[in-house]
């Protein structure tokens, strides 16, 4: 069998993120909850996804900036580790995302906990992240050729295809198994790649599993072939 050549190439899109501040800052949770409630998603991006993707290299990796501080600067570990909890990748929005962090702490001020105040100097200064897509200018056409591609592309792409598409249409599918899927007629390939867990790897472990997959299905066909 030869290799399937795609309907529409895959093009690989490096991500480039500027951080500006928003001049808002929280000095304990009650604060932080009043600011979660107005601010642009770009913020919910930056002290989530953004803070996701810089600290991939950890593992486990520190889940986000509000459950780091929570826990590490207000001393609060039981709320901290709630909101640890919260799978940042699991959501389809970042509205969605925005209301998870939004009922936990109303729930927890609620219920009486402690409303604890940050040392002078430990707030928490919220940013947003204005985003740019580039094209790495690397276009494929069919499984060799993504493998080849996706070894060249940077850790940043990466977490652009594999977890900031699950925001955008088609929502919580990643880039790379919506292209094996819709342009190859990869199905196997697509749900083996959409069920790899972030959580127990890095991104450069991520890319060698996506890697193995694809090769490993390019010597199946190649089997089928002879």
């Amino acid at each position: 069998m030869m290799i399937p050549q795609a309907k529409e190439p895959f093009q690989f899109y490096s991500r480039l993120s500027l951080m500006v501040m928003t001049g808002l800052c929280a000095r304990n949770l009650q604060e932080l909850l009043d600011h979660l409630c107005k601010v642009p998603e770009s913020v919910i991006y930056q002290h989530t996804h953004q803070f996701l993707e810089q600290h991939q290299h950890l593992v486990p990796e520190p889940p986000n900036d509000f459950a780091y501080w929570v826990t590490h600067i207000l001393q609060d570990e039981r709320l901290g580790e709630k909101m640890a909890a919260i799978d940042t990748v699991r959501f389809n929005s970042l509205e969605a995302l925005r209301q998870a962090f939004i009922s936990m702490m109303e729930l927890y001020l609620k219920a009486g906990g402690m409303l604890r105040q940050a040392p002078e100097g430990k707030e928490l200064y919220l940013m947003r992240a204005i985003r740019f897509s580039i094209p790495t200018g690397i276009i494929v056409h069919d499984l060799n050729q993504f493998v080849d591609g996706l070894k060249k592309v940077s850790s940043s792409c990466l977490y652009l295809h594999m977890f900031e598409a699950k925001l955008r249409p088609p929502l919580g599918i990643n880039d790379f198994s919506d292209w094996f899927e819709t342009q190859l007629g990869e199905t196997d390939l697509a749900k083996k790649v959409a069920g790899l867990d972030p959580y127990t790897q890095t991104l450069e472990g991520l890319r060698k599993r996506i890697i193995r997959f694809v090769e490993r299905r390019v010597e199946k066909l190649h089997r089928v072939d002879s």
